[in-house]
């Protein structure tokens, strides 16, 4: 028997139906034997999920033609994946590398400005891999802080970002350390000849195929990220170096090096991490996730600190505190509520990536 035709799953309901069901498919994942199982963790997995259902609607339904890119912010205070760093704003945009593209605004102050040509499977397999970088410091900027970027697969004079022959993707990593009071980076893309086009409207084939991806990426992320937190276990409280190959093989920065790991406390205890050197660097940050590896809220929390927050001590080392209440001391971290969960630390453009050393103490010992 044939498939139906996208126009009879949309004429007969299918569509929606296929849809509904694979979302109902993602609940298995937050349930997983090895996720907490706590109401309150259970109700965070499945907002998580419907963050990333969001997330995907936007990236394949309503921001999905490559033909007419616009950059989003995919990853903000409400929709959180893979460890998102409060310090970041994130964008991005689908892009065909049949096309050449142009990506063009103004610097600003903020801290680190990265550009990322990225072949994005996370509906499909579960990576990101790089197939072209850009990072501003190398890039040549007009004293009024203006610029462009051409974007293709082949070769350009002056700032160019390379597409590979898989690339659909382009990621913009905006790092401030003190957010504040740095300006972002302004910043529009648009496919090179496209003069006086327009979008065609939808058709059944675009609306099935963008809720099939949508669903694909809901499961997909859950399940990766899932996998990752799972893989924490057995270094539970502490904090040693991710494998960073695999880090960049689902969308890592390739200037920064990471540590992840899992935490759990009891109410009487805190978690110390010290960092006895901290090395020439970009700048480097701490964060505390939950178990779905969504950051804290850092809108109305201290989840988080950075090399412009933090206070450090007289010979240049950094302490940072992890406790459910506040110890009364420098660089603490709020739990918000959590028992357990994730985290990170970041050496972002670091000369040297130096260990960090971690223990597990009783309040009343501080």
């Amino acid at each position: 028997m044939n498939e139906k035709t996208a126009e009879q799953k949309v004429l007969d309901g299918s569509a929606w139906d296929e849809f509904c069901d694979s979302l109902k498919a993602a609940g298995h994942i937050i349930r997983s034997d090895k996720a907490p199982h706590d109401p309150f963790n259970q109700a965070e997995g499945y907002r998580y999920l419907t963050r990333l259902l969001r997330g995907g609607l936007e990236s394949f339904l309503e921001f999905g033609d490559s033909a007419y890119p616009v950059l989003r912010c995919g990853a903000h205070e409400t929709i959180k994946l893979g460890a998102d760093n409060p310090d970041n704003r994130y964008e991005s945009c689908s892009v065909n590398p049949q096309y050449d593209y142009r990506l063009f605004g103004t610097r600003g102050t903020v801290d680190y400005l990265g550009f990322g040509a990225v072949i994005n499977k996370y509906a499909s397999g579960g990576t990101m891999e790089t197939t072209g970088y850009l990072d501003a410091r190398d890039m040549d900027i007009n004293d009024d802080g203006s610029f462009e970027i051409v974007i293709s697969q082949r070769e350009h004079a002056g700032n160019w970002l390379q597409m590979g022959p898989d690339t659909n993707s382009i990621n913009v990593r905006q790092t401030f350390q003190d957010r504040a009071n740095e300006k972002s980076a302004e910043l529009k893309i648009e496919r090179i000849g496209a003069v006086d086009e327009r979008p065609s409207p939808l058709t059944p084939e675009k609306l099935v195929h963008a809720l099939q991806r949508a669903t694909m990426f809901v499961n997909g992320s859950a399940q990766l990220f899932e996998n990752w937190s799972e893989s924490f276990l057995p270094i539970e409280n502490e904090l040693p170096p991710a494998d960073q190959a695999y880090c960049q093989s689902i969308g890592g920065d390739p200037n920064i090096y990471y540590f992840h790991s899992a935490w759990k406390l009891a109410p009487d205890e805190v978690f110390v991490i010290d960092a006895p050197v901290i090395p020439e660097c970009q700048t480097w940050n701490f964060q505390l996730n939950n178990w779905w590896m969504e950051s804290l809220d850092y809108r109305y929390h201290q989840i988080h600190v950075n090399k412009h927050t933090a206070q450090y001590n007289e010979d240049g080392s950094v302490r940072v505190l992890v406790s459910h209440t506040d110890p009364g001391v420098p660089n603490w971290i709020e739990t918000c509520g959590h028992e357990c969960g994730t985290m990170c630390w970041r050496w972002i453009g670091a000369s040297e990536h130096p260990v960090l050393t971690t223990r597990v103490m009783k309040l009343s010992e501080l």
